[in-house]
């Protein structure tokens, strides 16, 4: 996938030691995404927006909030995370994504 007529803030965002980096990309609509990579470990995120996230490459098991259980993504898979909530991830191999804040 190709993104078009976009603006990318050149300021990486990183989080966790640099285990967690991305860019974020602005599209002429208003919206935004970012693009970026995981390194393995466990990490917990917090949402302000609701997020999709698409994993490109890689392997991560994801607890999203009100589930017990951890689910497995792989790349071409996509999970949602409610606006304004916390969810873990544990990533089990360098892991490439695409996350769209809705």
């Amino acid at each position: 996938m190709r993104f078009e007529n976009v603006a990318v803030i050149k300021k990486a965002n990183i989080y966790f030691e640099g285990k967690v980096t991305s860019r974020t990309v602005l599209f002429e609509d208003g919206t935004r995404k970012t693009l970026g990579i995981m390194m393995p470990g466990e990490y917990e995120f917090g949402t302000e927006a609701k997020e999709i996230m698409e994993i490109l490459a890689g392997k991560l098991s994801v607890l999203l909030p009100g589930s017990e259980d951890w689910q497995d993504f792989e790349a071409g898979q996509t999970f949602e995370v409610p606006a304004n909530s916390k969810f873990k991830v544990t990533v089990d191999e360098v892991s490439d994504y695409c996350c769209s804040y809705v």
